[in-house]
């Protein structure tokens, strides 16, 4: 029997028919040894070539999945942090002395400069869940004798999404939209100044020295908001998390209560000239949005830097063109001129009865294009893909620089 392990018998082990083995045995002080039919009562290896008992398991682990629940957790849109800079390193305080030449003078070094706090943006980074409350910079070494500077303190990288709105007493300070783009949040204190800084024709051998400075410390708001194309905006149930999950890989969750998606969620649009289309899912607006209602100043902001809009109305409910008046007052409300950028209106549960019925009255009604269509079942999906498109390309010839994924 190929592939059997004998470390469980406490002696070698010969390969024999039908699950047989010898088992070699030494006896005591005989100086010969003894072979003895051992019966072995072994499974087929699954795994592995050697018993149960040595075999490891080579079976991938799968991902677990992340309910919407458990992501609200991990996403994380806002934060305060407090960061301090480095402080700089002491000045020296000695005098050069070596043999024949007792008075040489003051060599003591100036201190090195503290390290920044600088925040990056990094486009791997879709939370701000990794960020802490408190950061601080690594402090400048102290002056060495022989007119010696100390080391500069290393800088402290602390990487945010892109999109990353930094805000001081309400006020934005700074606004990280590209990636590796940085904002130093807090400077480093200055080294101080050794003794060898202070020598003149007055004062030939002095003896003071200056501490360095602290760092710069501040308190800061961080602010995330979603950088895509086009945004979903549509009330709740009204299908957008389908739909993202038919034109994109995203996954986001999909039930038949109000109020699934708790966080916007960003898919990508693989077109055949490689180009990508990001799309996000904002989660859903109800009346009085604009007032906080249901959260929907935490989900207005993520629609402030999409390039065009995709309005998602429900075809299935009675008069559909008044979910479309009220999310156009709900953007204007919140943002002016946030409702006149380009935009499409999509019809989504064309596979009902009643939707077909209201898809020529909400026409009539609509001076916008209309694109009717069903996630669910994935008809008409390739008219929404080409005008998304479309819309794609009109923002870059405007010459913005597109988002990059």
């Amino acid at each position: 029997m190929a592939g059997l392990c004998g470390a469980g018998l406490g002696g070698s082990v010969l390969p024999g028919a039908a699950g047989a083995a010898l088992r070699r045995c030494g006896a005591a002080g005989s100086g010969r040894s003894l072979w003895k039919p051992v019966l072995l009562l072994l499974s087929p290896p699954a795994f592995s070539t050697t018993c149960a008992r040595c075999g490891k398991d080579r079976r991938l682990r799968q991902k677990r999945a992340i309910s919407e629940r458990q992501l609200t957790r991990y996403f994380v849109d806002q934060r305060k942090v407090r960061v301090v800079g480095g402080q700089g390193g002491g000045g020296g305080h000695s005098f050069y002395s070596e043999p024949r030449k007792v008075f040489g003078g003051p060599d003591g070094g100036n201190g090195g400069d503290g390290g920044h706090v600088i925040l990056k943006a990094d486009q791997q980074m879709k939370s701000l869940s990794s960020v802490f409350p408190f950061y601080h910079g690594f402090h400048g070494e102290r002056g060495g004798s022989k007119n010696c500077y100390g080391a500069n303190g290393a800088h402290m990288y602390v990487k945010v999404p892109v999109g990353t709105l930094v805000k001081e007493d309400g006020k934005v300070v700074a606004d990280l939209t590209q990636h590796g783009e940085e904002y130093i949040a807090a400077y480093g204190g200055a080294g101080g100044k050794g003794n060898r800084f202070f020598l003149s024709n007055e004062n030939r051998a002095p003896k003071f020295f200056t501490p360095g400075e602290p760092g710069q410390e501040r308190v800061l708001q961080l602010e995330l908001k979603t950088t895509a194309h086009a945004g979903l905006v549509g009330f709740p149930n009204a299908g957008k998390s389908s739909l993202l999950r038919a034109i994109s890989r995203a996954k986001p969750a999909v039930a038949a209560y109000p109020f699934t998606t708790l966080n916007p969620h960003v898919g990508i649009v693989h077109y055949q000239d490689f180009e990508q289309v990001a799309v996000a899912d904002i989660p859903g607006l109800i009346k009085g949005a604009h007032q906080n209602r249901g959260l929907g100043m935490a989900f207005l902001k993520h629609i402030e830097r999409c390039r065009f809009l995709l309005y998602v109305v429900d075809l299935s409910v009675p008069q559909p063109w008044i979910q479309l008046q009220d999310l156009k007052y709900e953007l204007e409300a919140y943002e002016k001129g946030l409702s006149e950028r380009p935009c499409v209106v999509i019809g989504n549960k064309i596979d009902l009865a009643q939707s077909r019925i209201n898809l020529p009255l909400l026409r009539e009604q609509v001076a916008e294009r209309v694109i009717a269509l069903s996630a669910l079942t994935g008809d008409n999906l390739e008219e929404l893909l080409l005008h998304l498109r479309e819309l794609y390309d009109i923002y870059v010839k405007t010459g913005q620089s597109p988002v990059k994924w």
